[in-house]
């Protein structure tokens, strides 16, 4: 009991509140499970925004694909120990498929084609594949195909984001690209993001911005802006821009933390409680959480418990380095909360290639909580440490996320398999709303 005495009992802890813990806890929700999520909220604010299902395989040749999932059955292929090789094409989907359709009905409209990859431009101005995006950012994919006039918004006093840097680097391949440096509405000095994408969502600093880009249309046929076009109403202020200036407008990614990733976030919070959902953001699990093959009771709070939580499962999505979900000292990586067996070469000397840049990548990046076919961490020898302990997102060993331009994918996918995983365990049915 904490020091309060105060405690909750539910059927799922979900531990984490990046990609990985607000899908496994919206997806546990959905299918009528009582859920408890817990985690210091922010990380979502370093997302691009953009859903990367899969983009290179392999990591060491840097081969781009058209088609993810063509891709996804190489690399399962190549590497059946990848989670993507454990959730299956048929859950990696279906995960997909019921993530974005949420994001969708929550006022937050995404992109995808079903068996393509879309292209979008980056902050330094070089080109990405992604499978779903931000409706206001599609439009990037078409004009790269057409190469038509188009014209780059720039605004002085915001850092991180030069329409002459990208214009400058695809000058070759789209030399239609044109740049203009326009004051934005209602705000002077250093520009702040999140103070522009706010200040988007009035009627009169829409208007005034979209009278300033018609000035400088010329023959331009689509525009670019950076991803500034609000947070909580993007699709109207998108929608009424697009509308004024007359020609299809884009959005391209700033560098991060970025408003996209904020908007997914503020998106969950408005939208998980709504669901039934028990919410214990900026708190944490604090050490010693007491585990057994039945229930875990688990101390949550700031500094001191505040509360303890009663789970007969969790999901641990707590991250890997970054958030603290993996820890390194001199000698060995280990798990932060439960101190779970840790894939990972025998030897720190191993961890990374003596070449920085080596094709392949570092093989501390495959480090992780290794799982069997339902995402329950193993030990050495594949044996499930707890049945009722499930993990997802990337701390999952056996993938390089970054590399593979899969992080949101593994995220999710992951995350639904996780929570099918705790079905089996809870005895909740598949139902779905």
């Amino acid at each position: 009991m904490t020091a309060t005495g105060s405690e909750i009992k539910c059927d799922l802890l979900v531990i984490g509140t990046g990609m990985a813990g607000m899908a496994a806890t919206l997806f546990a929700a959905r299918r009528g499970i009582d859920t408890v999520q817990v985690g210091m909220t922010g990380e979502l604010n370093f997302a691009s925004g953009l859903l990367d299902l899969l983009g290179v395989h392999p990591v060491a040749t840097g081969q781009i694909w058209s088609n993810p999932w063509d891709g996804i059955r190489q690399l399962m292929k190549d590497q059946p120990r990848h989670p993507y090789a454990r959730i299956g094409i048929d859950a990696i989907r279906a995960g997909m498929e019921e993530f974005v359709e949420f994001l969708n009905d929550a006022g937050l409209p995404y992109h995808c084609h079903p068996e393509y990859n879309a292209r979008v431009i980056t902050p330094v101005g070089t080109l990405k594949t992604t499978y779903a995006l931000p409706v206001s950012m599609a439009g990037a994919d078409q004009a790269i195909a057409d190469r038509a006039p188009c014209l780059l918004v720039d605004f002085p006093g915001l850092k991180g984001f030069s329409a002459r840097q990208i214009q400058a680097a695809l000058q070759d391949q789209w030399p239609a690209l044109h740049t203009v440096d326009l004051p934005f509405p209602g705000l002077n000095g250093e520009l702040q993001t999140e103070r522009m994408a706010r200040k988007l969502e009035t009627i009169a600093a829409r208007e005034q911005l979209a009278h300033s880009i018609r000035k400088h249309l010329g023959d331009a046929r689509t525009v670019g802006l950076p991803a500034v076009l609000g947070i909580a109403r993007t699709r109207q202020v998108f929608t009424d821009i697009q509308q004024a200036v007359g020609v299809p407008l884009f959005e391209i990614p700033t560098m991060l933390p970025a408003i996209s990733g904020l908007r997914l976030r503020e998106c969950f919070e408005r939208q998980l409680p709504k669901m039934g959902v028990r919410a214990r953001y900026q708190q944490k699990v604090l050490p010693e959480p007491r585990l057994s093959d039945h229930e875990f009771i688990a101390p949550v709070g700031g500094e001191t418990p505040e509360v303890q939580v009663r789970a007969q499962a969790i999901i641990l999505a707590s991250g890997r380095f970054f958030g603290q979900g993996l820890h390194a000292d001199r000698h060995a990586i280990r798990e932060t909360i439960f101190n779970l067996p840790v894939h990972q070469p025998a030897d720190r000397t191993q961890w990374h290639h003596k070449d920085l840049f080596h094709d392949a990548g570092h093989p501390i990046h495959q480090a992780g909580l290794a799982v069997d076919d339902i995402l329950r961490p193993s030990d050495e020898q594949g044996r499930c440490v707890y049945p009722n302990l499930f993990a997802a997102g990337s701390i999952l060993a056996h993938q390089d996320w970054i590399r593979q331009k899969c992080g949101s994918g593994l995220a999710i996918t992951s995350a639904y398999a996780a929570v099918r995983g705790s079905q089996t365990i809870l005895g909740k049915g598949a139902q779905h709303p």
